[in-house]
């Protein structure tokens, strides 16, 4: 059996969190004072994930450069991946939040999205 300490990330309380494992198999999860907790700390050590955050570049805008995300999470192994799927794209302006400027980033089944607004120059 093996423990491993983690901070939760679910909320800003940021309990200190003791997820004790057999194998892959989480046990227990203790010192969490919510359910988000507990969820948080299973998820963590069995299947990792994260919303990415990263920039494109922006062609015949008022800024040359958007901010986008992931959608929702997704595996964290992948990470470096989706931010290289997004190294060399380039989107027109106009854009709006919520606008979809590359769809099921490596056949994840998650979209990203633009986080800014950018008006056509």
């Amino acid at each position: 059996m093996s423990t491993r300490e983690l901070t939760c990330i679910g909320c800003p309380v940021g309990c200190a969190l003791t997820v004790e494992l057999s194998g892959n198999e989480v046990i227990s999860v203790s010192g969490n004072t919510c359910k988000i907790g507990e969820n948080y700390g299973k998820k963590e050590c069995t299947n990792p994930t994260r919303v990415v955050t990263s920039s494109v570049l922006v062609t015949n805008g008022k800024s040359a450069i958007l901010p986008v995300k992931t959608e929702k999470d997704i595996p964290k192994n992948l990470i470096y991946d989706c931010v290289g799927a997004l190294k060399n794209l380039s989107v027109k302006a106009p854009i709006h939040i919520g606008d979809v400027v590359l769809k099921n980033v490596l056949n994840t089944g998650v979209n990203i999205i633009a986080t800014k607004d950018i008006e056509e120059a």
